[in-house]
Formats: C-alpha cells, sequence, structure tokens
C-alpha cells in the first residue's frame, strides 16, 4: 500500500467529511430543536450551489460570489420556514416527510425553470485553482484545503455560539424542553426561524464549497443528503459535537475505502470482481457501521445532555 497515497486519501476523507459536516450541522440543529425531519435539507445545499453560481457570474469572483450567497441562503431559509415549514411542526413526522419530500419535486422543477436544465460550473480563482506542497513532497489542492480550513472554523463558530452565547443558551433548552422555554416568555417560533435561517446557510455553504469541484445541477443534494442522516444517526440527534466527528469517519471511510478496496479484494479474487464490488462494499460500510454503534449506543456517539 502506497503511504503517499494512504495520505492523499486521507485528507480527501478528511475533506468529504467537512462537507458533510456543514450539511449534518444544520440538519441536526433542525431536527434536533425543531423536531422537524426535513428531507429537503439537500435542495438547500443544491440552492446554496445555484446561488453561488449565478453571484460568481454577476460579480466574476467566487469569493465575492459566495459572501453574497451565504445571507441570501439565510433568507431564502426563512421565507421556506414560514412560508412552507411552520405549519409541520404540530403534525406528525409521517407529515412532514411526505410535505418535504413534495419540496424536493418542487425545488428541482424551480432550478429547472429559473436556471434550466444543463448544469453549471464555477470557475475558481487562479490562487485556489493549483496545488500546495504540504510535507514529504506532497502537493494537494488548495481549494480543498480551503474547504478543510472553512470547515474547522465553521465548527468552532458552532461551538462558541451554542456554548457560550445566550442565543446558544436558548437553543440549547429549546432542544431540552421546548415547552419551558415557551412558558417562560421565549418566542419559540422566531427561535425556529433563527434556528432554521442557520441550518440553512450551512446547507448552502456546503453547496458553495462543493460547487467548484463537481458540476452544479438539478438533484444534486438528494444523494448526499441520505449519508448526512447517517452521519446524525451515528453522531447523536442534536448534537454539534457528534455530527463533527462522524461526519470525519464517515468521509475517512467511504474515501479510503473506495481507494484501498478494489487492491485488497484483489488479492482473493478476479480483479474484475474486485473492481465491480468494491464500491458497493465501501458504502456498505457506513451502514454497518451506523448499525453497530447503535445496537452498542442507540443515541448515537455524542447525544446532547438531557437526551
Amino acid at each position: 500500500m502506497n503511504w503517499i497515497l494512504l495520505l492523499e486519501q486521507t485528507l480527501n476523507g478528511f475533506q468529504l467529511g467537512i462537507l458533510l459536516f456543514l450539511l449534518a450541522a444544520g440538519l441536526t440543529l433542525i431536527f434536533g430543536i425543531m423536531d422537524l425531519i426535513n428531507l429537503a435539507h439537500g435542495s438547500l445545499y443544491m440552492m446554496g450551489a445555484y446561488f453561488a453560481a449565478t453571484f460568481t457570474q454577476w460579480t466574476d469572483s467566487f469569493l465575492l460570489g459566495v459572501l453574497l450567497a451565504l445571507p441570501a441562503c439565510m433568507l431564502f431559509g426563512v421565507i421556506l420556514e414560514r412560508i412552507a415549514l411552520r405549519t409541520l411542526y404540530t403534525r406528525s413526522h409521517l407529515d412532514q416527510v411526505l410535505a418535504t419530500f413534495g419540496l424536493i419535486l418542487f425545488f428541482n422543477e424551480f432550478v429547472r425553470l429559473i436556471w434550466g436544465p444543463i448544469g453549471l460550473d464555477i470557475p475558481l480563482p487562479e490562487l485556489l485553482s493549483g496545488s500546495v506542497e504540504l510535507f514529504f513532497g506532497i502537493r494537494y489542492p488548495a481549494f480543498r484545503l480551503v474547504i478543510i480550513a472553512v470547515g474547522i472554523m465553521v465548527a468552532f463558530l458552532l461551538y462558541l455560539l451554542v456554548s457560550k452565547t445566550k442565543i446558544g443558551m436558548l437553543i440549547r433548552a429549546g432542544a431540552s424542553n421546548r415547552q419551558m422555554v415557551s412558558a417562560l416568555g421565549i418566542n419559540i417560533n422566531l427561535l425556529y426561524t433563527v434556528v432554521f435561517g442557520l441550518g440553512t446557510a450551512l446547507a448552502g455553504l456546503a453547496g458553495m464549497m462543493a460547487a467548484p469541484i463537481m458540476t452544479v445541477e438539478i438533484g444534486m443534494g438528494e444523494g448526499i443528503l441520505i449519508i448526512t442522516f447517517v452521519v446524525i444517526v451515528i453522531g447523536g440527534v442534536g448534537s454539534i459535537k457528534g455530527a463533527f466527528v462522524a461526519a470525519l469517519i464517515v468521509g475517512f471511510i467511504d474515501t479510503v475505502g473506495r481507494s484501498f478496496l478494489p487492491d485488497i479484494l484483489g488479492l482473493f479474487v478476479s480483479n474484475d470482481i474486485a473492481d465491480t464490488a468494491a464500491p458497493a462494499i465501501s458504502s456498505m460500510l457506513i451502514y454497518i457501521l451506523m448499525a453497530l454503534i447503535l445496537a452498542i449506543k442507540p443515541q448515537g456517539l455524542f447525544p446532547p445532555k438531557g437526551a
């Protein structure tokens, strides 16, 4: 096994884990605090990518495009919460699943109507389009390092927000006992709007970070949403720390597994069979891990206090 390739794939896994964390952090806040199962969270990831692509084209700057797309995503989330989701809080989880699944279909057709069926590409500035020499002669794409740095910074800011601020105190209290928070005179509807706007901004940021390394296209958030739910279950619903740790674990298993399983399986079966079976087995490993953790710790690795 080439150790340089292993280090590169470990970094790739870390970068994928960071993107999963940005998605999972917003979704676990929404589900943990609002008790809302939002299947359309992947569509918010897609909208963030399209907003970034549009603003980048308008300003001819990826950085300005992201800076404009972030508040646009938050505003979009606030409007969506007030118009479509507020009536779902008192409904059953089945109703929430059906309604938010309908939103997935709506957003896909909305994007097709506004941006057309052809995918978009976001060009990176010259500074971020190259690679950086790290150590032992390893060169790694500069933009992927930026994704890792942004994710770590967001994780730290979320920790400060949830643990050290009054809003964070209300968020934690709302996750533990929303009836008591409401009885104390806190506007719980406003708190829900703020939380959903924050979750939308995080999902949109993940889409913006992923957009330059993949095609911005209709339905791009649907596949990654499934893995995001796995991350939340492994880490613990409502836990930012759990989402961060679980996202890194899942990203590492998925990336390193896809890279090295063909060679490992090739020791026992033919190369054709190994190349065919390895991606499927790598995907299965994530769900096997989830099942094992649920068997040992049904509430996840780091369930929020009071869970």
